[in-house]
């Protein structure tokens, strides 16, 4: 499914930026021109899409050669030069844009997701990411997430069971949604991992009382509840602490004991990395 939607992504972007016609790079480039392009980094960061942009280029014209210098998940600095691309003038000005978007905001999620994995060194928490991703992107955002050395939490409502806030209100409470979702799974003979969210202690005693569930999720919980909250469930089960969790506190909640920390600022709020396509002249 993964490469299903990165074909289809790929597409729907051409149609975007292309649509009928590139009708500058055909006024102005000859149909058989040949030349080549190189990019290079302009600040330094953690580097993502290479595989991507591998795929735009072939994707729109197979008889692209592209040499890659650097690959996914290495540091890179301002100068360095991370690919060459040679052939048809006309498909390389066509694929400029989308290949230095996807690049761009893929090495800028993955150069934060790294801060954040260096800043939990020493300690057994995992970093995730969320859906707070960009409509339809999804896959690569969570995607460069991963190269940055983060885990992916679910890619969407499909692949795990996140029982949060409101499907326990519309359920009528922690016991009710527990055991309608156990109900559930069993009449469609599905083995999806439940996790549950929780806003205060009574709900966690409640949700320990039920059981029947994989991993709790501590909503806006401070650390020092999160501690209380690590005494609590004395390793039952898994625990993930989510909401209000910034770069500056992520190593006190890893340090009581949280086993997941998610940060939704991972990929809502990256600044994309900024680097460029630039021509080396015709061939």
């Amino acid at each position: 499914m993964k490469q299903e939607l990165i074909n289809e992504l790929i597409q729907l972007a051409f149609k975007e930026d292309i649509g009928e016609c590139d009708h500058t790079t055909f006024a102005t480039v000859p149909p058989l021109s040949k030349g080549e392009m190189k990019l290079i980094i302009k600040e330094e960061g953690i580097l993502a899409g290479v595989e991507i942009a591998k795929q735009i280029f072939y994707t729109f014209d197979s008889n692209l050669n592209v040499s890659v210098y650097v690959s996914d998940g290495r540091e890179v600095k301002q100068g360095d030069v991370v690919f060459t691309v040679e052939g048809k003038i006309r498909s390389l000005l066509q694929t400029e844009r989308l290949v230095l978007n996807v690049m761009q905001r893929m090495s800028g999620i993955s150069t934060i997701t790294r801060k954040y994995v260096k800043k939990l060194e020493g300690t057994n928490t995992r970093l995730l990411d969320t859906r707070k991703t960009t409509p339809c992107v999804r896959v690569l955002e969570k995607e460069a997430v991963r190269i940055g050395g983060g885990d992916n939490h679910r890619m969407g409502l499909f692949d795990m069971i996140l029982i949060k806030d409101n499907h326990v209100d519309f359920a009528g409470g922690i016991r009710n949604a527990i055991i309608q979702t156990k109900k559930y799974l069993k009449k469609k003979k599905l083995q999806l991992p439940i996790e549950i969210e929780v806003r205060t202690f009574d709900e966690l005693d409640e949700v320990l009382e039920t059981g029947n569930i994989d991993r709790i999720m501590l909503d806006n919980f401070d650390v020092v509840n999160a501690r209380r909250a690590v005494e609590r469930v004395n390793g039952r089960y898994k625990l993930e602490s989510s909401g209000k969790i910034t770069y500056d506190t992520i190593r006190d909640y890893a340090e009581v004991g949280i086993d997941y920390i998610s940060i939704g600022a991972l990929t809502h709020s990256a600044k994309s990395l900024d680097m460029s396509l630039k021509a080396m002249g015709n061939k």
